[in-house]
């Protein structure tokens, strides 16, 4: 008897844990051209308020405009289930935090939304389709204003995103802000469709793992970012493929917080297969690593290994600037920013086994300014292939770029055109070290491997 009810006890609770809420029951339709959006939130508002369970999307398509995690809910898109984003800008609702960001103060709009919310899963072998060409760029700063972002976690902690597929986005396909205890496992990320289309933002976020994503995005792909004091700190990246027209991995551009502990490893960079339009960027990539504080905060800690690299015209870009970008208090508006009144620092940065191939010729830069060296950096086991073909009559006209030190200058690794040496141009740095070092190219290259300005 004792040994029946136990088996009764069991079977009840685990029925508890596995509660689905299909949207189809909830009015849901398989139909693009209608609205399934009260259908789906409902069902997510009813697995929250009961304690949690999994919001079945089964196969086939529909189409919604913004929808809101909460806490609990396992959003799951079974194989062949697809979220098709609403084309009309009406359909998506402005959304607005009270957490002090430069990306929060304003109300932003995105299809799938999250604020505060807990022990989140959205998985599954489905696709969520943002359909992000409809939005036309109207202004500088109108991503998640007038082009919505697909996916958008903030303050929100224990989420799980893994094995779906995602497309199309308006603008950033994933921006999670000042969200904790992060996984992202095992997706596919598309995203060539408009500008602003980087493929991951982490921004000002502890404790993820990011493993086996596969990305293809016209703008950055693996961005980390710091819009507020909040530094991007223990991260572990690792095992992803990432094609971009801009940075594969890039920590900035944004640093106010800045960037501690944060580990990339076992990442292969290579160009697009859709080569047929671009919005930014070179067409084989600008960078493979960019690491970048130019809004005070700090860089520390920062291991990046085991990295094979196809294309991009300047493949490692280490730069400490001063444009002093601030963030915004509570309740004010995007003209009433913070001042940042001081130059942030990078020291502590590993850089170990890395191939580039066909690469472009301008060539690598580490460069801090006047005053303010970037320290303590190790590259070892570097070999870099590009086209060269840089000859004596070039070099006058690199000389004079270069000595721009461009100290406000948005950061970014093309910022100089081609560069005085053919491997490292080092200029304002203090205790670089460079070990198994080898620069080959295509054609005869005047240019030495290592050009060195104010370094020790």
């Amino acid at each position: 008897m004792r040994k029946a009810l136990l088996l009764l006890l069991t079977s009840a609770a685990f029925n508890i844990q596995a509660a689905d809420y299909n949207i189809m029951k909830y009015g849901a339709v398989n139909d693009t051209t209608q609205l399934s959006t009260s259908a789906l939130q409902q069902a997510i508002d009813d697995c929250n308020r009961d304690g949690g369970g999994r919001v079945v999307i089964p196969t086939g398509s529909y189409k919604i405009g913004t929808i809101v995690i909460k806490s609990n809910v396992h959003l799951h898109l079974e194989h062949g289930a697809t979220l098709y984003g609403s084309t009309r800008l009406e359909d998506y609702l402005p959304m607005k935090s009270d957490y002090v960001s430069l990306r929060t103060q304003t109300s932003t709009i995105q299809l799938i939304y999250a604020d505060k919310a807990n022990n989140v899963v959205i998985d599954g072998y489905g696709t969520i389709d943002g359909r992000g060409r409809t939005f036309k760029k109207l202004s500088w700063n109108d991503e998640g204003i007038t082009r919505p972002h697909l996916l958008r976690f903030i303050q929100s902690r224990d989420i799980t995103i893994k094995d779906i597929t995602l497309k199309n986005s308006g603008c950033w396909m994933q921006h999670y802000l000042a969200c904790d205890r992060l996984t992202i496992d095992g997706i596919k990320v598309f995203n060539r469709n408009n500008y602003n289309n980087d493929a991951l933002d982490l921004d000002g976020c502890h404790e993820v793992t990011v493993t086996r994503m596969m990305a293809d995005s016209d703008d950055d792909g693996i961005t980390l970012k710091s819009t507020s004091p909040r530094l991007c700190e223990n991260i572990s990246i690792a095992n992803c493929i990432v094609s971009s027209h801009c940075n594969a991995i890039k920590l900035g551009t944004e640093t106010n917080g800045g960037f501690r502990n944060i580990n990339i490893s076992n990442i292969v960079v290579k160009p697009s297969y859709d080569q047929k339009e671009k919005f930014f960027g070179q067409w084989i990539g600008s960078s493979a690593i960019s690491l970048e504080i130019v809004d005070g905060g700090l860089m520390e800690n920062v291991n990046v290994s085991n990295i094979n690299v196809e294309g991009t015209e300047s493949p490692i870009f280490i730069r400490l600037g001063n444009r002093a970008r601030g963030y915004q208090l509570k309740g004010t508006d995007f003209d009433s920013l913070i001042p940042i009144d001081h130059v942030g620092s990078i020291n502590g940065i590993h850089l170990d086994n890395i191939q580039i191939r066909n690469a472009g010729a301008m060539g690598c830069s580490i460069t801090g300014l006047p005053n303010h060296p970037v320290t303590n950096v190790w590259l070892s086991h570097i070999s870099i292939h590009h086209k060269g073909g840089i000859k004596a009559s070039d070099l006058p006209e690199i000389e004079r770029s270069v000595k721009d030190e461009k100290e406000k200058d948005y950061p970014e690794s093309t910022m100089w055109g081609c560069l005085p040496a053919k491997g490292f141009f080092v200029r304002h740095t203090r205790n670089i070290h460079f070990n198994d070092i080898t620069i080959q190219t295509e054609e005869a290259d005047v240019r030495p491997d290592f050009v060195q300005v104010d370094t020790e």
